[in-house]
């Protein structure tokens, strides 16, 4: 594995980066990929015109456009990410960073090396355009909030939550279960907003939520990995973070590095309404620990059994 400063930027990255640019024809090729990404891109050139309604030949200039000599370099990238996509922590034993022999510097002095380029490759890559969307999306007082991640990154949506609480009101935490996201669904419609944290090997559940979600207009802010997870083909904003990790297991140290930002970007478009909520929320906190300070401590009746 390369060094994460000098490790090439996925093709659904740089097809996001032109795709506003891009003209028309090669506009619905780049969406055509990007929705069936990333196996989208291994059909045939004939198929994925066919798609995009358009030409063989305004596929290849689409990928003229994105480096390549052609389809079928194209289509090598996608194999690669496609196996680097769907990577256990098995396969990752062995891989530079993950797992080698501690070097001189020890396991402190690895782990600092590849997180702090790990992050610094996530701001690097992430869009402006697609943070300040997602913050106008969760500061809007006219909109519901719900988080909810997968069975590591679900603590990531309660951090989320814990401090949209402070900072607005609606906005809840939704558990990893089906059951959970079936009954949150009846109350979603169009004044929804879904923050998904959904990161390799992708869950089930949480895309069948996010198609579900979708098919009720609800706008979907997807944070995920540079592979992008399913999710992205129905998300509205998409945030991805590198996971590169010291250990086989990857990281969410970039993620979280993202999620400060993107909540700081959100204290921004609050403004003073958010600084007044926070303000009531710490008032209403102190409130309630005099209470719990002017009550009686219980005592257990000596023959009570423990």
């Amino acid at each position: 594995m390369s060094s994460p400063s000098t490790e090439p930027r996925t093709v659904a990255a740089q097809l996001r980066d032109v795709l506003p640019r891009l003209p028309r024809a090669e506009q619905r090729v780049a969406r055509a990929l990007l929705a069936g990404y990333p196996t989208a891109g291994l059909e045939p050139l004939a198929i994925v015109a066919g798609l995009a309604q358009t030409s063989p030949a305004t596929v290849l200039r689409l990928a003229y456009r994105l480096g390549f000599d052609g389809y079928p370099e194209l289509q090598q990238t996608l194999k690669r990410e496609t196996q680097q996509r769907y990577s256990s922590p098995l396969a990752q034993y062995g891989s530079a960073g993950a797992g080698d022999e501690v070097g001189p510097d020890g396991v402190l002095g690895r782990s600092r090396k590849v997180l702090l380029e790990a992050t610094a490759m996530t701001f690097d890559q992430v869009p402006e355009g697609e943070l300040t969307r997602a913050a106008e999306l969760l500061a809007d007082p006219k909109r519901r909030v719900s988080a909810a991640g997968g069975r590591f990154s679900t603590i990531l949506a309660h951090y989320l939550v814990a401090h949209l609480q402070q900072l607005r009101s609606g906005s809840a935490y939704i558990a990893g279960s089906t059951a959970d996201h079936a009954a949150h669904l009846l109350d979603m419609g169009r004044r929804d907003v879904l923050v998904l944290f959904d990161y390799r090997r992708y869950q089930r559940e949480t895309i069948a939520f996010a198609n579900a979600a979708a098919a009720r207009n609800v706008k979907i802010v997807l944070l995920t990995d540079p592979w992008l997870s399913p999710v992205s083909a129905v998300a509205d904003v998409v945030l991805p973070a590198q996971v590169t990790s010291p250990s086989p297991f990857d990281s969410l140290t970039p993620a979280v590095a993202l999620l400060e930002t993107l909540i700081a970007a959100v204290v921004e478009q609050l403004g003073e309404a958010g600084r007044a909520r926070v303000a009531e929320y710490d008032q209403t906190a102190d409130d309630v620990l005099r209470e719990d300070d002017r009550a009686p401590a219980v005592t257990r009746p000596p023959d009570e059994p423990r």
